[in-house]
């Protein structure tokens, strides 16, 4: 019987055994591989066959041996892989036909790791590439997250190198749709390669949390490319990658799923008046998609932990020419639509918002829908969260559609609610912590003046008639708010005081200081932008930002625009 030694024997040798093929030439199942493991545990005999290397010694070596045996084939040979959900994982609402997969929506997309000396994937235009150029369906190839193609579909076909050269390479591909499904699909016929590998396009591997996104122009990042508001649309312009939607997913490491088609709505799509009801989502929402997808989807296969209705910013163009009596019709539509949305996702997390090109008073509808929904069927998994308003300072795309400084702030936004709806820590990465909070007013014994707050712009103004001695004696602040260990945070804001006075700024924890510094008025009608950045040594739960005015009499002050925000 030949000699068996331990599995804790040094590995320094492991490495002359990669890559190796003269093994391959017996086929080893799995049932080989756990009877050599059970030998080499001493839980089982030593069989004839084990010693895989020749050396006349059944090892730890042998076991390496063995598994590259089965992984490799012994010889490197050129193969066509079809586009099946067993050799590339889907990614979104897509569609294969039997011969091409169809990436339909925004973002969706086919995921795979692929290993050979080369590798090239095969493209079908579908008949998009006829489009008008302004139109036609944009996608992007990425390679180990390098971006090596971003185009519009142009040909009926096309074949796209991935990697080549004569050294064994494993890459991770993604072929992403990031224009949206109004302008036609994209397709993924087959992925060529030259490996020596059994399985050499295998799919990724999918993750713990799935989040679809039913949405419109928002949600498919509608010109965040576009050089400003007065650009109008292209598909060249659209880049789900640079949706709230996709950095949400991307933030929480998440799968991710889009409905969305720029223009449609709950009750109503984009209108001048009329109510456009062939522009809706509801009637399509259990289809992979409209039109030529009409087939249903499968939402057994493809369950989602959480789902966000970003709807209502289209069917405002309707409600908005005769609000008091059309609200009602959409809140009754958007409750209807919810029922479709538990139907089809009984597990999942419901979050409706809106807000992001403003429509504010959409939002109340949205939160009667849910309140109402939720007392009919006691559902407790659906609620609403209010996106902010994109900032003009923040620039706009094509149409005054959000930049993608404002996709990204939502997307910081969004995350965190999420976090927080389905109990999981946030990182309140670019979270403004101070957002919602109020102005806290503290005046000392014998100090006095009169202030205002103004909700139009959040802004706080106060003029001292007795300031005191020491700046602290009145203070303007906001608090409670929490902070991160470790984490480093930007603080920006607007303020406007009396000319050449020099005002303290503090973060702090109780009465200990965690940050301070100071700026200099102007003088009234003269605003200041101040932006620091700090870093938190340990976690803090009841911190505050506080502006030191006292010691000042007949001081004018103001306060606008305050940011407190997570940047790393």
């Amino acid at each position: 019987m030949k000699k068996l030694i331990s599995c804790g024997v040094a590995l320094a040798a492991v490495t002359s055994l990669v890559g190796m093929s003269v093994f391959a030439a017996k086929n080893y199942t799995s049932k080989d591989l756990v009877s050599l493991g059970d030998a080499l545990l001493g839980r089982g005999p030593v069989l004839e066959g084990q010693d895989v290397t020749g050396d006349g010694i059944v090892n730890v070596f042998d076991l390496i041996a063995m598994r590259q045996a089965m992984l490799t084939t012994g010889e490197f040979v050129q193969s066509t892989v079809p586009a099946t959900e067993e050799n590339v994982r889907y990614i979104g609402r897509n569609y294969y036909d039997g011969e091409t997969l169809w990436l339909v929506h925004s973002g969706s997309a086919a995921q795979f790791t692929v290993s050979g000396k080369s590798a090239s994937v095969t493209i079908s235009g579908g008949g998009n590439e006829n489009n008008d150029e302004k139109s036609r369906p944009r996608y992007a190839v990425i390679v180990d997250g390098e971006i090596i193609l971003d185009e519009l579909i142009d040909k009926a076909e096309k074949t796209v190198t991935l990697f080549e050269g004569e050294t064994n390479r494993t890459a991770k591909v993604e072929v992403i749709h990031l224009s949206e499904a109004n302008n036609g699909a994209v397709g993924l016929k087959s992925v060529t390669v030259d490996s020596d590998a059994l399985k050499p396009v295998s799919p990724t591997a999918k993750k713990d949390l799935t989040i679809e996104f039913i949405g419109d122009s928002i949600t498919c990042a509608y010109g965040v490319e576009g050089k400003d508001q007065y650009e109008n649309f292209k598909t060249s312009t659209e880049n789900f990658m640079k949706s709230y939607a996709y950095l949400t997913a991307k933030q929480l490491d998440a799968d991710y799923s889009s409905v969305s088609y720029s223009g449609f709505g709950v009750i109503s799509g984009y209108t001048s008046d009329a109510l456009n009801t062939d522009s809706i989502i509801p009637p399509i929402y259990t289809q992979i998609a409209k039109s030529t997808y009409t087939q249903p989807w499968d939402f057994e296969s493809h369950k989602s932990d959480v789902v966000v209705i970003n709807l209502g910013t289209n069917d405002d163009t309707y409600l908005s020419k005769d609000f008091e009596n059309r609200c009602d019709t959409y809140t009754e539509g958007y409750v209807d639509f919810l029922g479709t949305v538990r139907e089809n996702n009984p597990d999942a997390y419901i979050i409706c918002t809106v807000g992001t090109m403003g429509c504010e008073e959409v939002y109340p509808l949205i939160e009667k829908a849910v309140a109402q929904f939720t007392q009919e069927t006691g559902d407790k998994k659906v609620t609403s969260f209010q996106s902010a308003t994109q900032n003009m300072a923040d620039g706009l795309g094509s149409d005054w559609h959000p930049s993608a400084v404002t996709h990204q702030k939502a997307a910081y936004f969004l995350a965190d609610f999420i976090c927080k709806t389905i109990g999981r820590e946030s990182d309140e990465m670019g979270v403004n912590v101070t957002s919602g909070l109020d102005y806290q007013l503290t005046e000392a014994e014998g100090t006095n003046g009169f202030g205002f707050y103004s909700d139009w712009n959040n802004s706080y103004h106060y003029t001292v008639v007795s300031g005191g001695v020491s700046p602290e004696d009145i203070s303007v602040s906001m608090e409670p708010f929490g902070l991160k260990a470790g984490a480093k945070y930007s603080l920006s804001f607007t303020a406007e005081a009396t000319e050449g006075v020099t005002l303290p700024v503090y973060v702090k924890n109780g009465s200990t200081v965690l940050f301070e510094d100071e700026y200099t008025g102007k003088g009234t009608g003269s605003k200041v932008t101040y932006t620091c950045e700090f870093t938190v040594k340990d976690a803090v739960s009841q911190a505050s930002l506080v502006f030191g005015i006292g010691a000042n009499d007949g001081l004018a002050f103001g306060i606008e625009s305050v940011e407190l925000t997570r940047i790393g």
